[in-house]
C-alpha cells in the first residue's frame, strides 16, 4: 500500500507538470486521475488502521466494516476527482480545438516514466494478491488493483492521443483520450462502490461456508429441521452466524445446553470465520401445542368449561 502511494504522489506530479507543459488535455486527466488514487490510498490506509481495532461496548461486532466504508469513499473519490474531471478535459479539447501537440520529447518522458511507474505498482499489487492465495477478498488490496490497472490502461490512452494529436495535428484525438479515460474510470468507480455497497448493507459469508454449516447442523442427530439460517460478514475474514433450529423431542434442559456448545464448537471448525454465532433452538411439538393453547378458540373451551 506504502509502495502504492509513493508511486502516485510522484507519477501525479509528473503528470502534472509533463501536462501544463505540452498543454495536454489527455496527460491533464491523467494527473488527476493519479491525485485521486493518492487520496483513495490515504482512505485504505486509514481503512487498514481502524479495522484491526477489537470489539467494544459501542461496536460488539468489532470495527471490520471500516474497510468497506473507506473502500466506498476510495470509489466516489475515483468517480468525482478522476471520472468527472476526465470529461470536463475532454469537452474542453473539443470545444476549445487544444494546443498543438509540442515538446513531444518532454511529454514522451513523461508518459514513459508514468507508465513504469503504474507497471510497477501494479505488479508489486498483484505479488501480494499471489502471497494470499490468489483471492481478492480485501477491497482495499481490490482497490489497489483496480486504480493500478486502470491507471496503465489510461497512460496507454493518454500516450495514444498524444501521438495521434502530435501527428495530424488535431486535438479532437486528445479530446477522446481523455473521454476514454473518464468513461473507464466512471466504470472502475461503479464496480468498486457496489462491491462496498453490497458489503456495508450486511452481505452474506461465502456461499461455500454457507452450505458447510448447513451440512453440518443438518448432520446433528438431536436437530428435526433447520428452520432459518443467516450469516453476514462482519469483517474481511470474520462472520456472524444465526440459526433457528427445532430440536427432536425429549431432550431436558441440559441436554439441550450441551448440544447447542457442541454445534457451535463444531461450526467453528467448518467455517473458522464464524466469529460470532448464535442459536435459536425450539421444540417444535412443544411450541404447536404453546400456540393452541393460547388460541383464541381454545381460550373460549376453556373459558366455557
Amino acid at each position: 500500500m506504502l509502495v502504492a502511494l509513493g508511486a502516485n504522489v510522484v507519477i501525479a506530479a509528473a503528470k502534472a507538470v509533463g501536462g501544463l507543459a505540452v498543454a495536454s488535455p489527455a496527460l491533464l486527466s491523467e494527473a488527476a486521475h493519479s491525485v485521486a488514487d493518492s487520496m483513495n490510498e490515504v482512505f485504505l490506509l486509514a481503512a487498514l488502521r481502524r479495522s484491526r481495532r477489537p470489539p467494544d461496548r459501542r461496536h460488539p461486532f468489532g470495527y471490520g466494516k471500516e474497510r468497506f466504508f473507506w473502500s466506498l469513499l476510495a470509489a466516489v473519490g475515483i468517480f468525482i476527482m478522476g471520472g468527472c474531471f476526465s470529461f470536463y478535459q475532454g469537452v474542453e479539447a473539443l470545444h476549445g480545438g487544444g494546443a498543438q501537440a509540442t515538446g513531444g520529447y518532454t511529454a514522451g518522458l513523461v508518459v514513459l516514466v508514468a507508465f513504469l511507474a503504474e507497471g510497477a505498482s501494479l505488479l508489486r499489487a498483484l505479488y501480494q494478491v499471489r502471497r494470499q492465495g490468489g483471492g481478492l477478498r480485501d477491497p482495499a488490496l481490490r482497490t489497489v488493483i483496480a486504480e493500478d490497472g486502470t491507471a496503465v490502461l489510461g497512460v496507454s490512452l493518454a500516450a495514444a492521443g498524444m501521438l495521434l494529436h502530435m501527428r495530424t495535428g488535431q486535438a479532437v484525438w486528445e479530446a477522446a483520450a481523455s473521454l476514454a479515460i473518464g468513461t473507464l474510470l466512471v466504470y472502475v468507480a461503479y464496480r468498486l462502490g457496489r462491491d462496498a455497497r453490497s458489503q456495508l448493507i450486511g452481505e452474506a459469508a461465502d456461499p461455500e461456508a454457507d452450505e458447510r454449516i448447513r451440512s453440518l447442523l443438518r448432520a446433528q442427530p438431536e436437530i428435526d429441521s433447520v428452520e432459518a439460517l443467516f450469516t453476514m460478514k462482519t469483517g474481511l475474514d470474520t462472520a456472524l452466524v444465526a440459526a433457528r433450529v427445532d430440536l427432536a423431542p425429549g431432550l431436558d434442559s441440559e441436554r439441550v445446553e450441551e448440544v447447542a456448545v457442541r454445534i457451535k464448537r463444531s461450526i467453528s471448525g467448518v467455517a473458522p470465520e464464524a466469529e460470532q454465532i448464535f442459536l435459536d433452538v425450539t421444540d417444535h411439538r412443544a411450541a404447536e401445542a404453546c400456540e393452541a393453547w393460547e388460541s383464541p378458540a381454545a381460550t373460549g373451551e376453556r373459558g366455557g368449561a
